[in-house]
């Protein structure tokens, strides 16, 4: 993930893409752990509430490691949410519903990222055709790849944390299913089980150059983004262009 962000035309290029990539990271496990914290806290528990972990500020959530992490391989983590389960009535329903909120939180910020970025590549086109380079360009330019950058960014941390194994949401989720003996005999040795599937991710991505949650974030983003970027091209651009560009 790091190198890719370092590849670009000018020193000045790689070090605005790294300063707009840190604030994204941020934002989606700011989003991701406050929305944990919002789902618990309306079903009962008060927990995140009383600790001021349902704020949007980043050094609420902040966890260097899981940061920088986000940043060199393309999954991380946040400072988790605290979540006291006796306030649900239902404690493995309430854990469900509980961690449901923090990938669907990103999943709906990544797919509003999508349609931003596909409005200003539109607007990108724009400006190149009528004004050429200039600084209103790089702008457009810019803010565009940050709504890309933060499309990425949050359905990986989506996808990541679907993942059906402990600690992460998805094994939250799909054990709910489980009796509760064998529910909390697992959940004992989580941390044993993060610690084994994050080397294991780690190898792969060295020795593979490769991150599957990366991946199907790009064919996400992929599918999404054409049609609605000719939908922007075609309400921005002159129509004698628009059917130049899509002929």
């Amino acid at each position: 993930m790091l190198f890719s962000l370092l590849q670009g035309d000018s020193i000045t290029d790689i070090i605005i893409r790294l300063l707009l990539t840190l604030p994204v990271i941020l934002c989606a496990l700011s989003f991701h752990e406050a929305a944990h914290g919002y789902a618990a806290w309306k079903m009962g528990d008060p927990t995140a509430h009383n600790l001021g972990r349902l704020s949007l500020n980043p050094l609420k959530h902040l966890d260097p490691i899981g940061c920088l992490m986000m940043l060199l391989v393309g999954y991380g983590w946040a400072k988790p949410v605290p979540i006291n389960t006796r306030y649900f009535r239902d404690p493995k329903k309430g854990m469900a519903i509980t961690a449901a909120a923090g990938p669907a939180a990103n999943l709906l910020i990544g797919l509003i990222s999508i349609v931003l970025f596909a409005f200003f590549s539109a607007c990108y086109t724009l400006v190149a055709i009528q004004m050429g380079e200039g600084f209103l360009l790089r702008c457009v330019f810019w803010l565009a790849m940050i709504f890309q950058l933060s499309a990425l960014f949050n359905l990986v941390l989506m996808i990541f944390n679907l993942i059906p194994i402990p600690p992460f949401d998805g094994s939250r989720i799909a054990f709910s299913f489980l009796p509760q003996r064998h529910y909390f005999l697992i959940m004992r040795y989580e941390r044993q089980i993060m610690l084994g599937l994050l080397v294991a991710l780690m190898a792969f991505s060295y020795f593979f150059d490769f991150s599957p949650s990366a991946w199907l974030a790009e064919k996400l983003i992929d599918a999404i983004y054409p049609p609605l970027y000719q939908a922007f091209s075609k309400l921005l651009l002159p129509q004698d262009i628009f059917e130049y560009l899509f002929a």
